[in-house]
């Protein structure tokens, strides 16, 4: 096995969002591994949903790489960790190759990325009703930035192998290494908001095997792997701390079930790494509080299971009762929602939540909030000292009814699509719940101060 820093790897990147990347990165993983490969599976950007098809296909869990909101030396090290015991790497694009942050810069992008990671490019082009056009997309992508390299096409939607034949024929550079047809019967299914996630009652396991089959049909699969191992080893000088699993500092619980799992698997290594040691634990379905010294309530879609959550009474009153005892607990988005007072549904119908945050949360038909925020502290807290920055995203359908109005605000945020700044979120003893997904690479003393501040939470009630 090679090292970590000259493992084969590649990005597989989209001309635009809805070209099926996707699709084809989960085939991708799973014709590998039958070929006996172990993988190793990232996302750029800050998206939760594409990771669970990731983790699904590859039997491990999918990080995100994000150029905005980490560093250069963040994405190298946590690509680097993270695919220590892998074969071969393979890292989704986000949107098409060079969308990102911005209109006119690189910042966010999956070029970006590819060229921090020296990683060849797979580009996915929808291919339904095209043929000759398909040289001039590829050589247009391939001679757009000379420092990134296109290394094959792979057509999608493609109407039949003679189909497939024309566009081979058509581009030789970049070569088209294969394609995907259109396979209704497989096709993964969307959710009320979107993409579904890809639990095993919503997405069975024939359909992942099913495109793996696809893949190493229609496409070369051994130059998909020569590619691969075209890339050049990394530099970097940063070392790779192991999770810290010995000598505990403190126990966080983690919410993770139906409702709740979004979360950055770079973020819960921040916190093994600064001493905590992370236990799993269901709102749905758990009849009491695992012995814990702070929580941790990621994002998800509560929303859509607020029956079962509100069923669970004896959770909802244990975790008030915690945050009312001066336990630590970061809510985020999904989190936010559950420790709400009362959650709204689409139809209307109200269901009462933790009541830690006194307001109420109301599902709407559109989208309320998406982009990139930059972060700042408005006081002292579990995150450290009043004016600590971090970045992170918001992407969220609802909207909160103030049920109180002696909140103090957590953040003062900015919005990078627009510049505008406002407040938000909710600062109460030792909690912290807000919208805002943080991702802790761009301010690594966050995961820190969030471990020191169970230390200090658990010996004030140990007293």
């Amino acid at each position: 096995m090679k090292p970590a820093s000259e493992i084969p790897r590649l990005v597989v990147a989209g001309v635009s969002s809805g070209v099926g990347k996707t699709t084809f990165t989960v085939g991708l993983i799973r014709a590998l591994r039958a070929r006996g490969l172990r993988v190793a599976v990232f996302k750029c950007g800050p998206d939760y949903l594409d990771p669970t098809y990731h983790a699904r296909a590859a039997g491990s869990p999918s990080h995100n790489l994000d150029g905005w909101m980490m560093d250069r030396e963040a994405v190298i090290a946590t690509f680097v960790r993270a695919s220590a015991d892998a074969d071969i790497a393979i890292i989704e694009g986000v949107m098409g190759l060079f969308d990102g942050a911005s209109a006119t810069g690189q910042s966010g992008s999956t070029a970006e990325i590819a060229k921090w990671l020296d990683a060849p490019v797979l580009l996915v082009v929808d291919a339904s009703g095209m043929a000759r056009s398909i040289a001039a997309v590829g050589r247009g992508f391939a001679g757009f930035d000379r420092e990134l390299r296109v290394a094959g096409l792979v057509c999608n939607r493609v109407g039949s192998k003679g189909h497939l034949g024309l566009l081979r024929e058509a581009s030789d550079r970049p070569p088209v290494i294969g394609g995907l047809p259109k396979e209704a019967s497989a096709e993964f299914p969307e959710r009320h908001l979107g993409l579904r996630t890809a639990d095993e009652s919503a997405v069975p396991d024939a359909r992942f095997s099913r495109w793996g089959e696809l893949v190493n049909e229609w496409c070369d699969l051994d130059e998909v792997i020569s590619i691969a191992a075209k890339a050049g080893p990394l530099q970097t000088a940063t070392p790779i701390a192991a999770a810290a699993r010995r000598n505990s500092k403190c126990v966080i619980g983690v919410a993770y079930d139906e409702a709740f799992h979004f979360y950055y698997e770079d973020n819960l290594a921040r916190l093994e790494n600064a001493g905590a040691r992370l236990i799993r634990f269901s709102p749905i379905r758990d009849a009491r509080l695992p012995a814990v010294d702070g929580l941790y309530l990621g994002g998800g879609y509560p929303e859509a299971h607020a029956a079962e959550l509100e069923r669970n009474a004896a959770m909802r009153r244990q975790i008030a009762e915690f945050a009312a005892a001066g336990g630590v607990i970061h809510a985020e988005c999904g989190g936010l929602m559950y420790l709400c007072s009362e959650l709204q549904t689409l139809d209307e119908r109200v269901y009462p939540m933790c009541g830690v945050v006194p307001a109420r949360t109301v599902m709407c038909e559109g989208l309320q909030a998406l982009g990139y925020v930059e972060v700042r502290t408005l006081g002292d807290s579990i995150f450290g000292p009043a004016g600590s920055a971090f970045r992170g995203h918001q992407f969220r359908y609802s909207r909160l009814e103030l049920l109180s109005p002696k909140m103090a605000p957590a953040f003062a945020i900015r919005r990078r699509r627009d510049g505008a700044a406002l407040e938000e979120g909710f600062r109460l003893n030792n909690v912290i719940a807000s919208y805002v997904h943080a991702h802790w690479a761009s301010n690594p003393a966050m995961a820190e101060a969030l471990v020191e501040a169970c230390v200090r939470a658990s010996r004030a009630r140990n007293k």
